[in-house]
């Protein structure tokens, strides 16, 4: 493909993106238009077995590895043939139990000496990513969505992510050790068939079905939208022309299926090998857990899962404002659940931020980093439900024990430990979660708790008298002037003891003025 000097590339070139996923290997080809938008050129995909490598032996084996390397250079094969980029706007990932092998480093080498191809493993985050933007989509062509409570439902190969809406909006998210392709091989030694394997897999699942159950105790979800790779493979056997299903007949698919061998179901589904051994699990585990919230309202997405998720993952790293709402819309749901002072956590926030955007200059953080300060705000008095003694290592506990809608666990921690140094003690390696953090990561964590820890002081009252602020660094100083504040005695003392770690980080002492 030529294009004249003087045109852009990117407006011409197609871009690709790569999924090495838990029992095939996918590419997209596509067009960027001027707005922004991924029209697909060519789809390609191959089976691997890497799930049933991992779940079975804990590694890749040489196998599935030369198989993965041959397939992915027969696509970059491809990609050239199209003039395909495959460079920063290009994507190749990689299935999120990739990171369960214990050799998962040596495979990625091999496939990035053999291939060219820098292959990155979807985090939480990036997964959550992922879900929402499918669930966007869902909004748009699944009217039941928009009803009281829907529960977008993803059975993925080695978990199962769970997100409650109401009204058109995320209200819960969690997420379950709890997959298509691990309980295939948690069973996989029962040697079961029929009704028999049908026990078994909700034995395996019954510790996290009666988490499930806890989790949703207060809720009537009216409708379960489904979505997973196996699942939508087979939607036409379980749909009418509106996608609807209900648990009779996914009761009844799974229970045919059951009894087939793999070879039966192959030729009966129409898909792969890889694909059908988790096939009775993932149906049977859909089932298990519309049964457990008591939901008769199912419905499974028309779209081709896979070349769907290739789409999505162009222009997941695109997704800002939409997504950081849902993120403190989740902090927040969070914060409610443990009772915590709302105005007054809204109110840090806000100070906090105003010092961020002050202070660019002096911290030189990312907008993500700045979003993991405004959370980190909201939540860091979780702890007084549990105890106001030393809560803010009770608020530490609570936040890395809980799932964040749109946040990795690194994400997670990051503002676990920035919560608990909002007081008292300042980060210390004796601290085992921030030990075991990245030299980066501590960095992070040290000048966001820095900040919260000022941004505290001035609310120390709890009464939300510090509104404007203004900052003036004079030498070693950073002046703080407190306008419609007319006595800051309150203020100086909590930041006798609160502004000692900005001072220690930053190098400068925080001093308040004295009111005009």
């Amino acid at each position: 493909m030529s294009c004249p000097d003087d045109t852009p590339i990117s407006a011409v070139a197609p871009v690709t993106a790569v999924h090495i996923g838990a029992s095939s290997v996918s590419m997209l080809v596509a067009q960027k238009g001027e707005d922004g938008r991924y029209t697909p050129v060519d789809f390609l995909e191959q089976p691997a077995p890497l799930a049933r490598d991992i779940f079975r032996h804990g590694s890749i084996g040489r196998e599935t590895t030369e198989r993965i390397v041959e397939i992915l250079n027969g696509f970059v094969s491809t990609a050239r043939e199209y003039g395909a980029r495959i460079d920063l706007e290009s994507r190749a990932v990689a299935t999120n139990i990739l990171v369960e092998a214990d050799n998962h480093e040596r495979f990625l080498n091999r496939v990035r000496i053999a291939c060219g191809l820098e292959i990155n493993p979807i985090d939480d985050g990036e997964m959550t990513r992922l879900i929402y933007l499918k669930t966007r989509r869902r909004l748009l062509d699944t009217p039941p969505m928009k009803r009281k409570s829907a529960m977008v439902l993803h059975v993925g190969p080695g978990n199962t992510r769970a997100l409650l809406f109401e009204d058109g909006a995320i209200r819960r998210y969690t997420s379950y050790r709890l997959g298509a392709h691990r309980t295939r091989e948690a069973i996989e030694g029962s040697h079961n068939g029929g009704e028999a394997m049908l026990r078994v897999i909700r034995e395996n699942a019954s510790g996290n079905l009666a988490q499930l159950r806890f989790d949703y105790h207060d809720v009537k979800v009216s409708t379960l939208v489904m979505i997973g790779y196996e699942l939508q493979q087979v939607r036409h056997f379980l749909t009418d022309r509106s996608g609807s299903c209900s648990p009779k007949t996914l009761r009844r698919v799974s229970g045919t299926a059951a009894e087939m061998s793999d070879l039966e179901l192959v030729q009966h589904f129409q898909t792969d090998y890889q694909s059908a051994e988790a096939l009775v699990p993932a149906i049977e585990t859909n089932l298990a857990i519309a049964e457990a919230l008591g939901v008769e309202d199912l419905h499974i997405p028309a779209s081709d899962y896979e070349q769907g998720l290739l789409q999505d993952i162009l222009v997941s790293n695109q997704l800002t404002d939409s997504l950081d709402r849902e993120v403190l819309r989740s902090a927040r749901i969070l914060a409610s659940r443990f009772l915590s002072d709302a105005n007054h956590g809204e109110h840090v926030s806000r100070i906090s931020l105003h010092l961020f955007d002050q202070l660019t200059d002096l911290h030189r953080l990312s907008p993500h980093d700045r979003l993991l300060l405004e959370v980190a705000a909201i939540l860091h008095e979780v702890g007084t439900f549990i105890s106001p003694r030393a809560h803010h290592k009770h608020s530490e506990y609570i936040i890395l024990n809980s799932e964040i809608f749109g946040l990795d666990r690194r994400d997670v921690t990051v503002i676990a430990l920035v919560a608990r140094y909002h007081r008292h003690s300042g980060p210390r390696l004796d601290h085992p979660a921030y030990r075991e953090l990245a030299p980066a990561d501590r960095i992070l964590v040290s000048k966001l708790a820095a900040i919260l820890r000022v941004a505290d002081a001035l609310e120390r009252t709890h009464n939300q008298r510090v509104h404007d602020i203004e900052t003036r660094r004079h030498r070693h100083r950073l002046h703080l002037v407190l306008p419609g504040v007319s006595d800051v005695a309150v203020e100086r003392l909590a930041m006798e003891s609160k502004g000692d770690l900005f001072e220690q980080v930053f190098g400068l002492e925080v001093v308040i003025a004295d009111p005009a």
